[in-house]
């Protein structure tokens, strides 16, 4: 078995308070153990499922199938027709705040949207009339167009510019803004993959420097009324609670939303309504998860969406 480094050990410290529950964690992360897949069904989904299905937990939504070890949904001839979309379960946990939002929904940004699941995810929890993903990274480009085109995700649009320019051109425009932030990725480590330097001060301070400045570009695009989801797949709280209290302080008519689904997962970390799922709890590899809302009024506005259909480089509009 692999030794805990000295900067997990650090963490696991920081995390918790409780040695059992510190040393669960590194276990966790030291002797990764397999989790269960899951899949969101995108269209109808059939009366039995064609795999073998784990009993649905209270939360969890009906067109979500936790599946039993050993299934293997990417290799089943519904998900090339694009039935459905392969996503894990703590993807599940981080999304599954979209389910409280009310309807009708007009325009769901995702600013981080590779490979595409929450965005796949707010379209089908939400239908709302028009679905934009943007993905700065243009090699990971590819595989959200594929994905969306795959499962036929209408009506949507694909974009590929930094959280700045749409701060600028399209703002108080959502009714729901994602950022599932880029991160240091250290819940790769309970999957079993690699995350170098992932718990290094440096790695995490810079990732936290770069998660504020998306999320604040992406609160100025919410519409008064509207929904910004912020999530992670990290357990630093620089990159998680420490980024919601930024947000806060300089957003101040954002207010963090209770979960009452999540409850259970409440981050002990704060008393901000935030939650977070670890690997030790053989759920998934691990999330964080927080729901704001725009608190400002209703203002007449009319948004103009043709300044930016310009920079669609992938569009299903059909619904």
């Amino acid at each position: 078995m692999e030794k805990p480094s000295n900067l997990l050990l650090k963490l696991s410290r920081r995390l918790f308070t409780n040695l059992d529950e510190q040393e669960k964690f590194i276990e966790a992360l030291i002797n990764p153990q397999l989790f269960t897949s899951s899949i969101v069904w995108c269209h109808e989904k059939p009366e039995n499922s064609p795999f073998a299905v784990e009993k649905p937990i209270n939360w969890q939504p009906q067109f979500i199938d936790r599946l039993q070890l050993g299934e293997k949904p990417g290799q089943h001839s519904l998900h090339e027709k694009g039935y459905f979309y392969c996503l894990d379960f703590s993807s599940v946990f981080a999304a599954s705040t979209l389910l409280t939002i009310p309807q009708p929904v007009d325009l769901i940004f995702d600013m981080c949207a590779a490979p595409g699941g929450k965005s796949i995810f707010a379209w089908k929890v939400l239908q709302p009339d028009l679905l934009i993903s943007n993905e700065v990274i243009g090699k990971r480009l590819g595989m959200l167009i594929s994905n969306l085109k795959r499962c036929n995700i209408s009506p949507s649009a694909v974009v590929n510019r930094d959280s700045s320019i749409f701060a600028e051109m399209i703002p108080a425009s959502s009714n729901l803004v994602i950022v599932d932030a880029p991160c240091t990725g250290q819940s790769l480590l309970a999957k079993g993959e690699k995350a170098p330097g992932c718990f290094h001060p440096t790695a995490i301070n810079k990732s936290a420097n770069r998660q504020k400045r998306i999320i604040a570009n992406s609160a100025k695009l919410v519409a008064p009324q509207g929904y910004l989801a912020y999530m992670t797949c990290t357990y630093s709280p620089e990159e998680n609670e420490q980024v919601c209290e930024w947000l806060l302080e300089r957003f101040p008519h954002f207010q963090a939303m209770e979960i009452s689904h999540l409850a259970k997962y409440q981050s002990h970390l704060t008393t901000m309504p935030c939650y977070r799922m670890f690997p030790q709890d053989r759920l998934g590899a691990g999330a964080f998860t927080i729901l704001f809302k725009n608190t400002n009024e209703n203002e007449d506005r009319e948004i103009n969406l043709d300044a930016i259909s310009s920079l669609y480089i992938y569009h299903n509009i059909k619904k």
